[in-house]
């Protein structure tokens, strides 16, 4: 079953965000904004999908960051997904890309980490960088302020992440951290100092 959901239909409800509609290149999106006070990184701030319940499937929709004026010189314009989010909210699968370490970056050392896999609460970037592990990190030719599409392909617990137009993915996890049978809600999910402007989201349910 395909699920296309469109952003004027007040599907979604704010979870640690603040989320309305508005209006870019005459197109009206979905506008999800992290509070300037919250500053930890990789926790639950993103506009869950009223009524989705995800195991396996394929999730796609794109993307738009821009800064906010608070932004600082750390924040890379975190935006991407939420999937398998408990009710509770206290643990869900997340994937994100960082534009501002694209194309126009030229620190090599941030390139290469310009996507993100990470699993809510215990498994965030932090985690992963302190103990050297580079498996959840990749590289992709994005930029702030351009449309980006990400698709997720999931299938109990492995889970394929695509950018763009790539036909291979650009990065894949063979252990989910919350395993193979966890379900639960999609989301729409912004980091420190984003803007994220959001559209096209379509929500493919295998099971």
């Amino acid at each position: 079953m395909v699920n296309s959901i469109t952003f004027q239909d007040k599907s979604y409800v704010p979870v640690g965000a603040s989320i309305g509609i508005t209006e870019l290149d005459g197109e009206q999106l979905i506008r999800v904004v992290k509070p300037e006070e919250n500053t930890e990184p990789d926790v639950a701030t993103y506009a869950r999908l009223l009524g989705s319940d995800f195991h396996n499937g394929i999730i796609e929709l794109d993307v738009r960051a821009r800064l906010m004026h608070w932004a600082d010189v750390d924040c890379r314009g975190f935006i991407g997904l939420v999937f398998r989010a408990n009710e509770s909210n206290d643990r869900f699968e997340g994937f994100y890309v960082r534009p501002r370490n694209g194309r126009s970056c030229t620190e090599p050392q941030r390139r290469i980490h310009t996507m993100q896999y990470f699993s809510y609460p215990g498994y965030t970037f932090a985690y992963f960088r302190e103990r050297g592990i580079a498996d959840y990190e990749a590289k992709a030719d994005i930029e702030m302020d351009e449309w980006i599409h990400l698709k997720a392909e999931v299938e109990g617990a492995r889970a394929k992440f695509y950018v763009n137009d790539m036909e291979a993915p650009a990065l894949v996890v063979d252990e989910l951290f919350d395993g193979a049978d966890a379900r639960g809600g999609v989301g729409l999910y912004v980091d420190n100092g984003t803007e994220g402007n959001f559209k096209n989201l379509t929500v493919s349910y295998a099971d």
